[in-house]
C-alpha cells in the first residue's frame, strides 16, 4: 500500500521550491570490459530521463539533474568500489544508477552505499544473491533476478522440444546464480543437464572447455557468458570444432555484436533478454531514436526506467536526499496511482507535487517486488539470417 501523504508531500515540495539545486546522479556502468558494447546505451538511457526532467523544470523547484560517470569494469571490484567511493566523496553524487554486473554491484553496495547511506537502483545486475543482501533499505533494481530468467529459460526450452542442456557459465557472481537458476529449472521441469562448467574470461582459446562440454553432450550449448568476453570465445571454439551448432544466450549474451561476430552461423540459436511490449516501451525505443542510440540494447531502457525512479522518488520526498527518497521508491514504481510512462516524466513530478499518487511504469512495465527489484517480464528473441528477431515475450 502505497504512504505518500498528500498534506505532507505539499508541504515538503513548497519548503523546497525556494532553491532549486544542481542534482548530481552517479552513472556506474562497465565503460570498459566484457559489457562495453552495451553499457553507452545504458548510460545514454539513463541520461535521457534526467534531460527529460531538467528540461521540464518540475523537479524540486526547478532543480537541474547532472549525471557523472564512473567505470565499473564489470569485473573488478576493487576499482568499480574507488570509482564508487569517488562518486560519492569527490562528486558528491546523490544517488548512483548501477552498477551492471553483479559482482561489482554488490561489493558497490556493501562498501559504498550502505555506509554512506547512498540509494543504488541497478538496471542489470540479475544475480539471485543480491535479494537478500544487507542493504539497510537503499538498494532496488529494474532488472529480475536470475531466478525468474531461469524459470524462463527452461520454459522456452520445453516449449521448442530441447531435453537436454549443456551449460558453461562466467567464473564469477553472474555467471554461476544464473547457471545454478536455469539447472534447477530445467530439472524441475523434466529436463538433463549434462555438465555445468566455468568458463574463465579473457583466455584466447576456449578448446578444452569446449571439449569437455562436448564430452557431456546435448540438444544445445547454454552459454551464461558475456557478449563481448568468454561467452562468444565459448561459441567460436564450439562452431570450430562442430561440438554445438545451437545455443541458448541468456541477458548477458544478448547483443547486436553477436550478428556481426558469427552471422548466419548462429540461425537456429535462441536466449532471453528483460523486456516487454508495453506502450511504455515503444515510446522508449521512439525517445532513444530521437536522441541517437539504439534503444532495443540490453539494459537500456531498464536504465531510463532506474533514472527515472530516483529523481520521482526525490519528488515524492521533497528531498533529494538518498535518506528520504529511499522510502518513496516502491510507493512510485507501484500501484495505485496515475500511471507513468517514457516522455511523461513532468507529468509524474507535476502530479507528485501536488500530493496525487503515481504509478511509474516507464519503458519496462516496472513492479517492484519483496527485496525492491523488478517482477520481471522477458523478451524471447532468436537467430533468423544471421539476424536478432524477437519470437515474443514470457
Amino acid at each position: 500500500m502505497k504512504k505518500l501523504f498528500a498534506a505532507t508531500a505539499a508541504a515538503a515540495l513548497l519548503a523546497g521550491a525556494a532553491g532549486a539545486e544542481d542534482i548530481k546522479l552517479g552513472v556506474i556502468l562497465g565503460f570498459t570490459g566484457p559489457l562495453e558494447s552495451i553499457t553507452p546505451m545504458m548510460g545514454q538511457g539513463a541520461e535521457l530521463a534526467m534531460k527529460e526532467v531538467t528540461d521540464s523544470g518540475k523537479l524540486l523547484g526547478g532543480s537541474t539533474v547532472t549525471s557523472v560517470r564512473a567505470d565499473s569494469t564489470c569485473i573488478d571490484a576493487a576499482a568499480a568500489q574507488a570509482a564508487a567511493e569517488r562518486l560519492v566523496t569527490t562528486d558528491k553524487v546523490n544517488a548512483i544508477v548501477g552498477a551492471d554486473c553483479s559482482g561489482v554491484t554488490g561489493a558497490i553496495l556493501a562498501n559504498v552505499s550502505v555506509p554512506n547511506g547512498i540509494v543504488q537502483i541497478s538496471p542489470s545486475a540479475t544475480s539471485p544473491g543480491l535479494s537478500t543482501a544487507e542493504d539497510a533499505g537503499l538498494f532496488f533494481r529494474t532488472a529480475p533476478s536470475d531466478a525468474r530468467q531461469g524459470e524462463v529459460l527452461a520454459n522456452v526450452l520445453k516449449d521448442r522440444g530441447i531435453n537436454s542442456v549443456a551449460i558453461s557459465f562466467t567464473n564469477n557472481d553472474y555467471g554461476k546464480g544464473l547457471a545454478e537458476s536455469i539447472k534447477a529449472a530445467v530439472e524441475a521441469a523434466g529436463g538433463t543437464v549434462t555438465i555445468v562448467a566455468a568458463h574463465e574470461d579473457g583466455k584466447a582459446d576456449y578448446s578444452a572447455e569446449v571439449g569437455a562440454l562436448a564430452s557431456a553432450g546435448g540438444d544445445a550449448l547454454i552459454v551464461a557468458g558475456y557478449v563481448d568476453q568468454g561467452g562468444s570465445g565459448i561459441i567460436q571454439a564450439s562452431l570450430d570444432s562442430g561440438a554445438f551448432s545451437t545455443f541458448v544466450l541468456p541477458d548477458g549474451m544478448y547483443g547486436t555484436v553477436l550478428e556481426e561476430k558469427f552471422g548466419a552461423s548462429l540461425n537456429g540459436s535462441f536466449g532471453t533478454v528483460p523486456g516487454n511490449d508495453s506502450p511504455g516501451g515503444a515510446t522508449f525505443l521512439d525517445m532513444a531514436k530521437a536522441s541517437g542510440f539504439e534503444g532495443t540494447s540490453s539494459y537500456a531502457p531498464e536504465s531510463y526506467d532506474a533514472a527515472a525512479l530516483i529523481m520521482l522518488s526525490m519528488q515524492a520526498a521533497g528531498s533529494s536526499a538518498s535518506s528520504a527518497l529511499k522510502d518513496k521508491v516502491m510507493d512510485v514504481a507501484n500501484a495505485p496511482g496515475e500511471k507513468i510512462y517514457p516522455g511523461e516524466l513532468a507529468k509524474g513530478l507535476e502530479l507528485l507535487a501536488a500530493g496525487t499518487d503515481i504509478d511509474y511504469v516507464g519503458a519496462t512495465a516496472v513492479e517492484l517486488i519483496g527485496p525492491g527489484e523488478a517482477a520481471g517480464s522477458y523478451r524471447e528473441y532468436e537467430f533468423k539470417d544471421g539476424k536478432i528477431t524477437t519470437v515474443g515475450y514470457r
